[in-house]
C-alpha cells in the first residue's frame, strides 16, 4: 500500500472505530469520518489524544476534501441496523448512493485504493445455501428491508464501474453479521438485544421459532478481514464472515449461559423479509486473502457481554444511558 493516510467514513461506528483502532497500531495515519447519526463519538474518544488520529465530523453525502495525500478510502459509512431502515430510510438510500459517490471521488482524487463495506444482504432472503459470491440474490426491492439491500447493491454496482470506467483501483466486502464490544444498545440486531436482555434479567425476545440461523463473526476477525482485503489488489466482492451457522434461539441460549442469566425466552411474530438463512462461502476469502475467523462464538460472546457488563456498571456509577 502506497504513503498516505487511510480514512474510515463511520469511523465513529461499532465496525470503524475497531477498524481505525487496527490502523493506528498498524502505524498508519488515520481519518475518521462521522455524522454521528449512528456512530458514538464515545468510540473513538480514546483515540482522540494520538496525534497521528483525526476525526471530522461531516456527512459523506456532502463532498469529501481532504489535505494531505490518501492511500486507502474505507467506505463503512451508513446506518445498518434493521430498526434503522424504517426510522431512516431516506438517509440510508444517500449515504449508500450519494455518499458511496463522494467517498469513491475522494479516492480518485488523491490516487488512492477504494474499498466498500457491502454486506450479505445483497442475497436478500437466500433461495441458495451456503452464500457463494456468484450469487446474484432474492431480495424484495418494495420490502421492508430494501432501503438498505438496494442501497448496497447499487453501492457495489457503483463502485464497480468507477473501478471498470475510471480506472480506480477497488474492492468489494460482504460483511456478515458481525458482533462485538461497541455495538448499540438498541442495535436491534440479535447479540446486543439478548445481551442487553440477559444482562437486565429480563426475557430474550426471539422472533418466529428462532430455528432461523445466522454465522456470527466477532469484530476483531472482521477487522483482520478487510484490512487483508485492503491490502490486496482483489476486486472481489469477497465474503467476510464466519461459516459457523447457528440457530437464533441456540445463540439465545448461549447467551443466557455464558452471562450466567436466569433470563427466559419468549417467542414474538416474525418480521416480514427477515432470512431464514445465512451462511457464507469463504472459500474466496480464504484462497485470495488467505483469511478466515479465529474467534469461536462462545469465546467472542464472552468477551462482548464482559463489554456490556463494564458499560452497565459505568452508566449506573455515573448516571446516563448505555452506549456500547
Amino acid at each position: 500500500m502506497k504513503p498516505g493516510q487511510v480514512v474510515v467514513t463511520g469511523g465513529a461506528g461499532f465496525l470503524g472505530s475497531h477498524l481505525c483502532e487496527e490502523w493506528l497500531g498498524r502505524g498508519q495515519r488515520v481519518v475518521a469520518v462521522d455524522n454521528f447519526l449512528t456512530g458514538r463519538r464515545e468510540n473513538v474518544a480514546h483515540l482522540l489524544e494520538r496525534p497521528e488520529f483525526a476525526l471530522i465530523e461531516q456527512d459523506v453525502c456532502e463532498p469529501l476534501s481532504l489535505e494531505g495525500s490518501v492511500s486507502l478510502v474505507m467506505h463503512l459509512a451508513t446506518p445498518a441496523s434493521p430498526v434503522d431502515f424504517p426510522r431512516l430510510p431516506l438517509e440510508i438510500l444517500r449515504v449508500n448512493s450519494a455518499g458511496t459517490w463522494n467517498a469513491l471521488d475522494l479516492a480518485l482524487d488523491k490516487g488512492g485504493r477504494f474499498i466498500l463495506a457491502s454486506t450479505s444482504e445483497v442475497y436478500g432472503d437466500p433461495l441458495e445455501h451456503p452464500q457463494i459470491e456468484d450469487y446474484r440474490g432474492n431480495v424484495n426491492p418494495v420490502g421492508p428491508r430494501a432501503v438498505y439491500d438496494e442501497s448496497k447493491r447499487f453501492s457495489e454496482a457503483l463502485t464497480m464501474a468507477y473501478g471498470s470506467f475510471r480506472g480506480l483501483n477497488v474492492g468489494i466486502a460482504r460483511i456478515f453479521n458481525t458482533y462485538g464490544p461497541r455495538m448499540r444498545v438498541d442495535d436491534g440486531r440479535a447479540i446486543p438485544t439478548f445481551i442487553t436482555q440477559a444482562l437486565a434479567g429480563e426475557a430474550l425476545t426471539v422472533f418466529g421459532d428462532g430455528n432461523q440461523t445466522r454465522s456470527f463473526c466477532y469484530v476483531e476477525d472482521m477487522v483482520r478481514g478487510l484490512i487483508a482485503l485492503a491490502e490486496s489488489e482483489v476486486v472481489g466482492p469477497v465474503n467476510l464472515g464466519n461459516p459457523d451457522e447457528v440457530t437464533i434461539l441456540d445463540t439465545a441460549g448461549m447467551i443466557v449461559e455464558v452471562s450466567g442469566s436466569q433470563s427466559p425466552v419468549v417467542h414474538r411474530p416474525m418480521p416480514g423479509d427477515d432470512p431464514r438463512r445465512r451462511q457464507p462461502d469463504i472459500s474466496r476469502a480464504r484462497k485470495l486473502l488467505g483469511w478466515e475467523p479465529r474467534v469461536g462464538l462462545r469465546e467472542g460472546l464472552a468477551r462482548t457481554i464482559d463489554h456490556f457488563r463494564e458499560e452497565r456498571q459505568r452508566h449506573s456509577c455515573g448516571g446516563g444511558t448505555p452506549t456500547v
